[in-house]
């Protein structure tokens, strides 16, 4: 994108954030962020803000600070935006509580027949009751079987969502088919005030890094910004974060 001639301001310094972050607090409708690296903490403000029926968009990579799992399988925070569906297979379960039911008879007849041949066997102190016994225990383990058909029994399914619209593309340095690494930092609030610059949303970005930036809000380079962060999330063709396989790697999936 190239756009000449748009009316801004620009600051340069340590505090880069502090105008950009109050006014994003007051962002009415929207919040739209490019930015390679995020901090957790400002994660839970795009969560807070999207709470409050704000449209938040975002473009990240997937360098963001909390990413990386850790030893409860999880990421830090990130996973918050990504949403685990399970759907339930009728079939299944109709199939499952089928073979309850048979488990449950053969155990009934198992243990019936088991308690008949003992006790005719002590009584009439006849050995060659016991030998019975035999066709008992087939029994228990043909339900002893349908016990461990049951347990494995997929009934769910699972897919992911997202809390809002967001993409994660990946860094060259993980993937050799790009050498493409997204390193914009671009904010667009409710679609008339834009910030750009080199401050990623992080706490030492916008607080603390002597930054520069600068705000706008020139209709013409609005239009183009607005369009540049749209074809990011949408239409880019960079390779990134398959949703599905990331949930899948947050999340537990139990199958029944």
């Amino acid at each position: 994108m190239y756009y000449n001639g748009a009316i801004c301001d620009i600051y340069i310094g340590k505090g880069a954030g502090t105008k950009l972050m109050k006014e994003i607090n007051r962002a009415k409708n929207s919040i739209k962020i490019v930015s390679p690296y995020l901090s957790p903490s400002l994660i839970k403000e795009l969560i807070d803000f999207h709470e409050k029926n704000i449209d938040i968009e975002l473009v990240t990579t997937d360098d963001i600070e909390d990413f990386q799992i850790n030893k409860n399988g999880r990421s830090k925070n990130i996973h918050k935006l990504i949403i685990q569906n399970r759907v339930v297979d009728d079939e299944a379960v109709k199939k499952r509580e089928e073979w309850l039911v048979l488990k449950k008879v053969l155990n009934s007849i198992g243990w019936g027949l088991f308690t008949s041949l003992f006790l005719s066997g002590y009584y009439l102190r006849n050995i060659n009751v016991f030998f019975g016994l035999l066709p008992v225990f087939f029994i228990f383990l043909i339900a002893k079987i349908y016990k461990r058909k049951i347990k494995l029994k997929r009934i769910y399914s699972y897919w992911y969502s997202q809390l809002f619209p967001f993409k994660v593309y990946l860094s060259p340095r993980k993937n050799y088919l790009s050498d493409t690494f997204i390193h914009s930092k671009i904010y667009l609030i409710d679609d008339k005030i834009a910030y750009l610059g080199s401050l990623n949303f992080t706490a030492s970005g916008t607080k603390h890094n002597y930054e520069t930036r600068i705000r706008t809000e020139d209709p013409k380079a609005i239009r183009e910004i607005k369009e540049e962060i749209s074809h990011l999330l949408n239409h880019s063709h960079l390779p990134e974060i398959d949703i599905q396989m990331w949930g899948k790697q947050l999340y537990r999936e139990p199958i029944n």
